[in-house]
């Protein structure tokens, strides 16, 4: 879910993460022995009302070590962008994001290589192998329509294309947004190529409302009846599932082919020449220990990044049933975050946006 604007936040108590306010948090922001440590990372696992899975580690992190995090949420892309503009002055601690932005990040030179314990049992394909970064919750991209207004969910992208979503269809910004990435990377597959995928997003346009800076700002309008439909992801979709009552998750197929997704992990990695370099491993430590990727999915209603740790709470088996029959498919990774600039101006130019 992915916002391009900046939203600090004091995730636990205490002075904001902005590096103007961290000398009056009780010294420079260049104490390493600091008892601080600043993330900044993509939204969707901080609750809404207090109560998600960001909520949950940071307040045990703290309780455990002393240590206060303080918390600036972003778009993935903008993450990014913001780590880079302070490369001289480094203020982040860890930096999460989605794909493909962990990957700019690292060509980016913004991470330092530190091997979370409990990484060992972090899948391969989830993690770098020069240890720059690994996943610490397990997610899948996926699709949010109302449950209320349509007795059925969508089934097809050519479905949305139908004259009864004109205007009740929107998707966050390609580039941006983690999320809004995700729709190219997936309708590119499922469409066979870029040409095709564009050809399809710019009739898709006619029903569109228009680039989204948030995503997780398009489930409360989609529960509310403004949008029928909407991109998102599993993990923040049904975690606000519980307070949106309409909101039904779905995966797009291409008309006579089977519903798809893929995984859209968040992703942590240590920022090089963090202030606070210590205590960042240490969180990245308590973010990928078992009792923090056990409440993945019965707080965060996630997917456990470690392959030992198998979750048994009722989240977990209803995330399985949702994910029963979806074909999942792994993106080129490498191409996309090369060719990423090319893809988004394509669908600029396609969309007229």
């Amino acid at each position: 879910m992915r916002k391009n604007h900046l939203k600090p936040i004091a995730a636990v108590t205490g002075c904001l993460a902005l590096a103007a306010t961290l000398s009056a948090c009780g010294g420079s922001s260049a104490a390493s022995d600091e008892k601080v440590v600043t993330v900044y990372s993509a939204d969707g696992l901080k609750g809404e009302n207090g109560d998600g899975w960001y909520d949950k580690v940071f307040k045990d992190f703290e309780k455990k070590t002393g240590i206060k995090v303080e918390y600036v949420e972003g778009g993935s892309g903008e993450m990014v962008q913001r780590a880079v503009r302070e490369k001289s002055n480094t203020q982040a601690d860890v930096l999460v994001t989605l794909p493909p932005f962990i990957q700019q990040a690292d060509r980016k030179g913004l991470l330092a290589a530190y091997a979370p314990a409990g990484s060992d049992q972090v899948d391969g394909a989830d993690k770098a192998s020069d240890s720059k970064w690994t996943s610490v919750v397990n997610n899948y991209f996926g699709f949010i329509y109302n449950k209320k207004e349509l007795k059925t969910a969508p089934t097809t992208w050519e479905e949305l294309l139908d004259g009864r979503f004109k205007n009740k269809i929107q998707y966050s910004t390609p580039g941006v947004a983690g999320d809004g990435t995700a729709v190219l990377i997936k309708a590119m597959h499922d469409f066979g190529g870029k040409e095709p995928a564009m050809a399809y997003l710019k009739k898709l346009q006619a029903n569109n409302v228009g680039p989204s800076a948030s995503t997780g700002k398009l489930a409360p309008k989609v529960d509310k009846g403004e949008l029928l439909a909407a991109n998102g992801d599993v993990q923040m979709n049904y975690a606000q599932s519980k307070d949106m009552p309409n909101l039904g998750i779905w995966f797009p197929a291409k008309e006579g082919g089977k519903p798809t997704t893929f995984a859209l992990p968040y992703a942590a990695g240590l920022v090089d020449k963090a202030p606070h370099s210590a205590n960042g491993k240490k969180l990245l430590d308590f973010m990928l220990s078992e009792q923090a990727q056990k409440d993945v999915s019965a707080v965060g209603g996630g997917f456990s990044a470690r392959k030992d740790v198998e979750a048994t709470d009722a989240n977990a088996l209803a995330l399985a049933k949702l994910m029963d029959g979806v074909e999942v498919f792994a993106p080129d990774w490498s191409d996309i975050g090369t060719h990423l600039d090319t893809y988004v101006g394509a669908w600029k130019s396609a969309t007229g946006s």
